[in-house]
Formats: C-alpha cells, sequence, structure tokens
C-alpha cells in the first residue's frame, strides 16, 4: 500500500511539473500577443481594398510572389520590434497560443488589446480554423 502511495504521488509531481514547464512565460504571452494584434492589424490592412486583378481572376505567379516577399519582408521588420524573428515566430506561437488561460489573463489585464486581438479575422489568426497561415 506505501508503494502505491509513493507511485501516485510521484506521478502527481511529473504532472505538475510538466504544467509549469509548459505554461507560457508572461513575457512570452505578452510579445507574442502583441506581435499577433499587429501582424493581424498589418495583414488586414495589406488585404483592404487590394488591387483588383479583373473580375474572379487571381494574381499570376509572378505577383503572387511579389506578393509573398513584400509580406515576408513587412512581417520581419514589424517582428523586430519584438525581438522574434519570422521563423522564431512560426515555431513558438502555436506552443504560447495553446496555453488558453494565459492568453486570457493577459489579455482580461489589457481591455484595449483584448478589444484589438478579438476585432482579428478568427480564421486567418490561428484561432478559429486551420486555414490561413496562421500568423
Amino acid at each position: 500500500m506505501n508503494v502505491w502511495r509513493q507511485v501516485i504521488i510521484i506521478s502527481w509531481g511529473v504532472v505538475l511539473l510538466f504544467g509549469v514547464v509548459y505554461a507560457a512565460e508572461p513575457a512570452e504571452v505578452e510579445k507574442f500577443v502583441n506581435a499577433r494584434i499587429e501582424i493581424g492589424e498589418m495583414m488586414t490592412n495589406y488585404f483592404k481594398g487590394g488591387q483588383s486583378y479583373g473580375e474572379g481572376q487571381r494574381p499570376s505567379q509572378e505577383q503572387m510572389r511579389q506578393m509573398g516577399a513584400d509580406i515576408s519582408t513587412k512581417l520581419t521588420a514589424l517582428l523586430t520590434k519584438h525581438d522574434l524573428t519570422l521563423d522564431e515566430y512560426r515555431k513558438r506561437s502555436p506552443e504560447v497560443f495553446a496555453d488558453d488561460a494565459a492568453v486570457k489573463r493577459y489579455l482580461d489585464e489589457h481591455p484595449d488589446l483584448k478589444q484589438r486581438y478579438e476585432a482579428l479575422p478568427l480564421d486567418r489568426m490561428g484561432r478559429g480554423g486551420s486555414t490561413g497561415r496562421g500568423y
């Protein structure tokens, strides 16, 4: 009976330790939430009233490459303000935003940011669907 008790205690310790290690640091949450808000607003403005390629026509491959390069340049500059690289943001943001409680807590502490965050398009920001690039 004593052995089982120790196994249970050790198991709970491992679970609690994993929870503490997995939880995003408040500074990281702040950095990534602020970056996501700015990225979302930048992308919304980028495509607002976009160039017309003809009714129902898609941009050419060359135009798509130019747009992609332009967006990457703008994202890189924006993320530099938050001491992040584009690759680092893409790699770490799923981990940081997986901690819903930390994100919600941060947004609750900053109502102005919460309003901006909630105004972002859900399907493009990795918060409501699988479409988009998950910025």
